[in-house]
């Protein structure tokens, strides 16, 4: 995504210009549907942050899902990483590896000035009081397939519509995109 320099320095400008939302630090949700450039994005401002001299930390929430059916209880995972860093305490995620299919050990964040949370689920009602900015990224639904495909091989296929049902179901019921505060488009090639 070239553009993700570019739209890093206007979500860090975003979350740095907002008051601190989880304890002394501020949280960036970077949610979209699968593919469409969330990882990048989340990398780029990890790194404008770096240039910066702000301490951050990206999440990635496919560490978290519990295997193919896991998006739906990905809210309650989140507010059981982020209460604890809300109070100034390190919090703790279950990581789950997908070669295993299960989880396999858990992770420990510890406070930082900014915590940018990525994956689909990301604007999840649940920790909602607890974003300084949430930001929606977006491509053409084959675009994002064929990227989630070349990603995740071709075992992502087979399991593409029930993953996609689930986004839609959790998107309807979060409404992240109408409560963005910014929307990227992510269809600029990688």
């Amino acid at each position: 995504m070239p553009g993700a320099p570019r739209a890093a320095e206007q979500v860090l400008d975003l979350a740095l210009s907002r008051p601190a939302t989880l304890g002394a630090g501020r949280l960036v949700l970077v949610d979209g549907p699968s593919g469409a450039g969330k990882t990048t994005l989340a990398a780029a401002v990890a790194a404008a942050a770096a240039v910066r001299g702000v301490a951050s930390q990206v999440v990635h929430l496919d560490a978290m899902y519990d295997g193919w059916e896991g998006l739906p209880g990905i809210g309650c995972q989140l507010l059981a990483l982020l209460a604890p860093l809300a109070e100034g305490r390190a919090g703790t995620y279950r990581r789950y590896d997908w070669v295993a299919g299960r989880y396999a050990g858990t992770e420990t964040v510890e406070p930082v000035d900014l915590l940018v949370v990525e994956g689909v689920g990301a604007a999840a009602g649940a920790v909602a009081h607890l974003g300084t900015a949430l930001v929606w990224v977006d491509a053409p639904r084959e675009l994002r397939r064929r990227r989630g495909v070349q990603r995740d091989g071709p075992s992502y296929e087979a399991v593409w519509e029930r993953w996609e049902a689930s986004e839609a179901e959790t998107f309807a019921r979060d409404r992240g995109r109408e409560r963005a505060d910014l929307v990227v488009d992510g269809t600029a090639s990688r």
